[in-house]
């Protein structure tokens, strides 16, 4: 890493030698404070419904428990007597030890249940399932096939309600995409970004954040595989007001020219397997390699959120040092155990966030 390149913990470490002089209630980014920023029992079902300073305030909360826990090795019980049941429809591995290890570190108790374990929308509707899980605990992270499921549970819980990946949105995966490259270049705004892939949910999360964080965006699909029309059009809106650039193109050098950071996600994502031979020869030539990273800029770092495949990224790519995919990895623990808590208490950080 660059010497010019430093970690968020960097940053937060100087700020605490001279925390009397850094009000975290008064830490601003632009005209507004995040201190001010209160996400108490809120859900998260896609960041499209988050503003600018929620999403900061998201991620310093975020950089702020790793920091406390991990570096300065404390015990944070932020959560104790509180419980979440965390429902399953997909398998995973990030997303599920993520959640119940960062609840459970956090002095809470995490409930897993899969298909098998509960009866949502087979023998009890979501309705019925959604005001049971209110009465027996405190929130809920749902990793579904359909973005309804999320949508009816949070409209008849009373408890917030957290998307652990659904076929349109997959927010948790964002925010510690992002806070990764927070560490890394110790800065968001101005960075550009560039999807190489599939038109995937991951993909539709990224329009919905990078525009609001100064991020520009740019986007390289096969033809027949871009991203939704509505979200397209909403990345739009926001590229225009928050002053980015949102670049949408069939060339993945075209993509890559000039850009931070490549990412790519799997080409096959789970339920698309019948698909699978058509799709490799669909993505002909979005394979990530050092070529491709030719023609970006001489920083150029890789993401990609896991699991991966040899099609998607070569070796060269994957494990190379430009490569902060395991980061990102274990990210997913410190994001989500900032969203819970934001969502759960009215904690305020104890470490001021640099500027994005």
């Amino acid at each position: 890493m660059s010497a010019k390149l430093f970690s968020v913990n960097t940053v937060a470490f100087k700020c605490l030698k001279t925390l009397q002089d850094c009000s975290t209630r008064g830490f601003s980014i632009g005209a507004a404070s995040l201190g001010s920023v209160n996400l108490k029992g809120r859900s998260c079902l896609t960041l499209k419904d988050f503003s600018s300073d929620e999403i900061k305030r998201l991620l310093w909360v975020s950089g702020d428990l790793k920091h406390r826990i991990k570096h300065e090795k404390q015990y944070l019980p932020l959560l104790q007597g509180k419980s979440i049941a965390m429902i399953f429809e997909k398998r995973s591995t990030r997303t599920r030890m993520s959640t119940e290890i960062g609840f459970a570190l956090l002095g809470g108790h995490p409930c897993f249940l899969t298909s098998q374990d509960i009866h949502l929308g087979v023998n009890e509707s979501g309705t019925d399932t959604a005001r049971v899980l209110s009465g027996l605990c405190d929130i809920v992270l749902a990793r579904v096939y359909s973005h309804s499921t999320l949508e009816e549970l949070d409209k008849e819980a009373s408890i917030p309600i957290i998307n652990g990946l659904s076929e349109l949105y997959h927010p948790i995966q964002i925010l510690a995409d992002f806070l990764t490259l927070q560490e890394h270049y110790g800065s968001l705004s101005g960075l550009t970004v560039s999807w190489i892939g599939d038109g995937n949910n991951v993909l539709h999360s990224f329009m919905m954040t990078a525009a609001k964080l100064g991020v520009h965006l740019k986007i390289a699909t096969p033809k027949g595989y871009e991203p939704e029309r509505s979200v397209i059009q909403e990345a739009q809106r926001l590229s225009k007001e928050h002053g980015t650039q949102l670049v949408l193109t069939s060339d993945p050098m075209e993509a890559a020219h000039g850009s931070n950071v490549l990412v790519t996600d799997t080409w096959v994502s789970m339920g698309q397997e019948e698909e699978k031979k058509k799709r490799l020869k669909d993505f002909k030539g979005y394979q990530i390699t050092m070529q491709t990273g030719s023609v970006a800029k001489p920083d150029w770092t890789f993401l990609h959120c896991l699991p991966r495949k040899m099609e998607e990224v070569d070796d060269e790519v994957f494990y190379s040092s430009r490569s902060l995919v395991f980061s990102e990895a274990e990210n997913r623990k410190w994001t989500i155990m900032g969203l819970m808590v934001s969502l759960l208490t009215d904690y305020t950080p104890q470490i001021p966030m640099q500027k994005f």
